[in-house]
């Protein structure tokens, strides 16, 4: 059995749940529709009627009339409710189809992200998704609506005179025939042009990331011409899938003239053999109309579609991406957790890229707090996103509380590890967002409580607002950020923390006050401490030193001090002799 269509099965997906909506929709459209047709008879009857001139019945003219406007402005009611349904219906299944694409990014691993810009992943999401809010906010009530009244107005056509319904039946059907046909052309120019599209907000999302370096090193021109570039491409796309999507509309413009010519025709003919009356030929003009209106929707719809058939694609495509990083099934045990690097090896390639880490074998004892130092290079930084599971290791294994981490849920292992990186995130929200990440469960209590804890109770109590003021990008310090991430770990209360280089943008002073908030932090945790200025490691249990992806040493920080010969006491003597330099 064929598989069903991404279409379909998008639609089934997100329209399902709204079945009852949609029912409510497919009764107003169905009556506004029954509506719709008796409209031309009641004209065709009063046509016929006021035929007769002197004689004509007037109060029955009034009554037609009257008859007529009642079910006109009934009609529009019914489209008008109808149109704001089938809106609702289609923008609550769009945002859950949103929901559900960024729920699917975030679960994506470190691999996928760094092969796609930020820029890109955006478009996919709300460029892609918009064209797909655009059809199916409409598609009901155009496709469906449209559906209804060229059925019924066909049939209109066969109550009338057989022939012209035979006639009519057979155009609709080459018109509809046609128009599917050369709509598929426009399917492929669109992906392309929405694939352009991606790439255009991937390379301003770029440009606008490193605009400080952009502006001082003078490439502003170079990146113009680069985003010209890029322009260019997305423009000329655009026009040319356009242009194969326009062929929809031409074509039904061309049937229609030549549709319309021969059902006047019939209709002359008819009327000149006295078949049929005045009003009734002045009935199946309105029909031919009403034909023409619901195929002119579906040819606007089939563009739509076109659109919405590349989106459904690319989204598809987006839906179908797997992270290397198969979700587990275990919980980590509750309390202080040790950690253990079992023989680990990695590189970005997988088994055939080149080594990051090599047999990497070492234990961290619950509660210790571990200084990891290194090159830049060294494999420092990778060693400690396999523990948050960024990545998985390529060999051995990973441990914490004795379970792999590849066997533990991913929610678990995440509530249970914190890492603070030198680059601190800030979002454009209040304080309180900012440390809960938007978690309405915690209280105003707790982040006041967490602030004073990393040593910004005096600062907070400076802002208007307490916790609730908001709190513009760039508008602190990097120590001040590096705090408020500190206090994000506070409020998490997690059992292992990782601080990667916590203060090397830090002066002295900020550094100072930095040292004593993460002595709170680490206390009664277990902790790995990645740095290159020594002092931020003055009170690690332990030291390892990295070089190439190996440990080159390992042991207790107080015995490599005084043992001249290690790596450690190197690095302190180096580092003594650049201050006796610079003083």
């Amino acid at each position: 059995m064929a598989a069903p269509s991404p279409t379909l099965t998008v639609l089934r997906t997100y329209l399902g749940p709204l079945r009852g909506a949609v029912a409510a929709l497919a009764a107003l459209l169905l009556v506004g529709t029954g509506l719709n047709l008796l409209l031309p008879q009641l004209l065709s009857r009063f046509v016929d009627a006021a035929k007769l001139g002197a004689q004509a019945d007037v109060a029955l003219l009034v009554r037609l009339a009257v008859t007529y406007l009642v079910l006109a402005v009934g009609v529009q009611l019914l489209s008008a409710g109808a149109t704001y349904l089938g809106a609702r219906v289609g923008w609550q299944a769009t945002n859950r189809l949103r929901a559900d694409l960024t729920a699917h990014l975030l679960s994506l691993d470190m691999q996928e992200h760094k092969e796609r810009t930020p820029g890109e992943m955006i478009e996919r999401i709300d460029g892609d998704v918009t064209a797909l809010s655009n059809f199916f906010s409409q598609f009901a009530v155009r496709v469906f609506g449209a559906a209804l009244l060229l059925t019924g107005a066909v049939v209109m056509f066969w109550r009338t005179d057989w022939r012209v319904g035979a006639g009519v039946t057979v155009f609709v059907a080459l018109t509809l025939w046609a128009m599917n046909r050369v709509r598929k052309g426009g399917v492929e120019p669109t992906q392309q042009e929405r694939e352009a599209s991606a790439k255009l907000f991937g390379y301003v999302e770029e440009r606008l990331a490193g605009l400080d370096d952009v502006r001082s090193l003078g490439a502003g021109e170079y990146h113009l011409r680069g985003f010209l570039k890029v322009q260019r491409e997305f423009f000329s796309r655009s026009i040319f899938s356009w242009r194969r999507r326009a062929v929809v509309w031409q074509l039904s413009m061309a049937l229609f003239a030549v549709g319309y010519v021969a059902l006047l025709a019939s209709a002359v003919g008819l009327y000149a053999a006295g078949a049929i009356t005045l009003g009734t030929a002045f009935a199946l003009y309105q029909y031919m109309t009403m034909v023409e209106e619901p195929i002119d929707q579906l040819t606007n719809q089939l563009q739509d579609l076109q659109k919405a058939g590349a989106s459904v694609m690319r989204v598809g495509e987006l839906l179908a991406l797997r992270s290397h990083l198969p979700e587990g099934t275990r919980e980590l045990p509750p309390g202080p957790l040790d950690l253990r690097f079992d023989h680990v090896g990695f590189s970005y390639g997988g088994a055939e890229g080149t080594p990051v880490l090599r047999d990497v074998d070492l234990t961290l004892e619950a509660g210790q707090t571990l200084g990891l130092l290194g090159r830049t290079g060294s494999g420092k930084t990778t060693l400690t996103r396999l523990v948050s599971r960024l990545y998985d290791p390529t060999s051995g294994s990973v441990r914490l509380g004795g379970v792999d981490t590849r066997d533990v849920t991913l929610a678990s292992l995440r509530s249970r590890v914190a890492v603070v990186t030198q680059d601190v995130q800030l979002f454009q929200a209040s304080v309180r967002d900012n440390l809960s990440f938007f978690d309405e469960g915690v209280s105003d209590a707790q982040v006041e409580a967490a602030l004073a804890e990393v040593g910004l109770g005096d600062w907070l109590s400076r802002l208007p607002e307490g916790v609730r003021t908001p709190l513009p990008a760039g508008s602190l310090s990097a120590g001040q950020a590096q705090l408020l991430a500190f206090a994000r770990v506070m409020l998490r209360d997690p059992a292992v923390i990782i601080l990667d280089e916590p203060s090397s943008r830090l002066d002295p002073a900020t550094e100072a006050q930095l040292t004593a908030a993460m002595t709170r932090l680490l206390a009664g945790r277990t902790a790995i401490v990645i740095a290159h200025r020594l002092d931020t490691v003055a009170r690690a249990d332990r030291i390892v030193v990295l070089g190439a992806g190996e440990v080159l040493e390992d042991g207790a920080r107080t015995d490599l001090a005084r043992d001249p010969r290690s790596h450690y006491a190197g690095l302190l003597r180096a580092g003594r002799e650049a201050e006796a330099v610079l003083a």
